[in-house]
C-alpha cells in the first residue's frame, strides 16, 4: 500500500522449526492506529518482534515507509523511525524518572515537551524508576520511547499489570497519539474496548493467522468478540 507506513506481505516466521508467524498480510497507515489482538499464544508479540527485527522473517516481506526492511537490523529500523515499548514497563528502577529521561536527551526542551501528554510525570521525576507504580512505569517508557521522535509507535500491552484507575490515563495518551497525524501506532493489546477505542481499526491474529480484521466503529467492538470467540 502506498499509504502505508508499516506493511506485513505475506510474512511468516519461527522459533526453530516451529513456525509460529504463517503469511500474515496487515497494514499501519501514516498517521494512523491499528490494533492488533487476539488470545495469549496467537503469535501477537512474535509479530511484534518480526517488525522491529528481533525475529527473522522465513518468508515474506516487511516495509516501511515502502522501503523493504525484511533483512534490517533492529538499530536500523529505528534510524527509519520505528519506536518500540515492550511488555513490562521497562525501566532503569535505580534511576530516577528523569533520568531515564535524560537517557534518550538531556535537552530539556524536548523532555517537557514529552511531558506534557504525561500530566502524572512531572512531579515523579526525582522519584526513583523503581518506586513508581506500573502505570506510572509504562507512562514513563511510552515517554522515554517518544523522546526518540518515532514516526511508528509499537505498543505490547501496555495495559498489562496496570492499576484500572490508570489504565484511563493511558488509553487517552494512546488515542491522541494514534489520532495525531503524524506519528503511526500498532498496539498490541488483549483488552478489546480499550484497544478498539485507541485506535482506527484492527486485526485479529489465532494460531498465527489473521482471521478478522476491519475498521473500528460501531459493529467493531462485537466483530472482533465473534472472531476471537471461534
Amino acid at each position: 500500500m502506498a499509504d502505508a507506513k508499516l506493511e506485513f506481505v505475506d510474512v511468516t516466521a519461527g522459533y526453530g522449526r516451529s513456525m509460529v508467524i504463517h503469511g500474515v498480510s496487515l497494514s499501519v497507515p501514516l498517521g494512523g492506529g491499528v490494533a492488533l489482538m487476539g488470545h495469549n499464544g496467537a503469535g501477537k508479540t512474535s509479530l511484534l518482534r518480526v517488525a522491529v527485527g528481533l525475529l527473522p522473517v522465513r518468508s515474506g516481506t516487511v516495509l516501511i515507509d515502502g522501503e523493504d526492511v525484511t533483512r534490517l537490523r533492529p538499530n536500523k529500523r529505528v534510524a527509519r523511525g520505528l519506536g518500540y515499548v515492550p511488555q513490562g514497563q521497562l525501566s532503569f528502577p535505580q534511576m530516577t524518572t528523569l533520568e531515564n529521561l535524560q537517557l534518550v536527551t538531556t535537552q530539556r526542551s524536548a523532555i517537557d515537551e514529552v511531558l506534557d501528554t504525561f500530566p502524572a510525570l512531572p512531579q515523579l521525576l526525582s522519584r526513583r524508576a523503581g518506586l513508581l507504580s506500573g502505570g506510572q512505569r509504562q507512562q514513563l517508557a511510552i515517554a522515554r520511547t517518544l523522546l526518540t521522535k518515532p514516526r511508528l509507535l509499537i505498543l505490547d500491552e501496555p495495559t498489562e499489570g496496570i492499576q484500572p484507575n490508570v489504565v484511563a490515563e493511558i488509553e487517552a495518551v494512546i488515542a491522541a497519539l494514534s489520532s495525531r497525524g503524524d506519528l503511526s501506532v500498532l498496539l498490541v493489546e488483549q483488552h478489546v474496548g480499550f484497544a478498539l477505542r485507541s485506535t482506527g481499526s484492527y486485526y485479529v491474529l489465532e494460531s498465527g493467522r489473521i482471521t478478522s480484521s476491519g475498521a473500528g466503529g460501531p459493529g467493531a467492538l462485537d466483530a472482533v468478540r465473534a472472531a476471537m470467540a471461534v
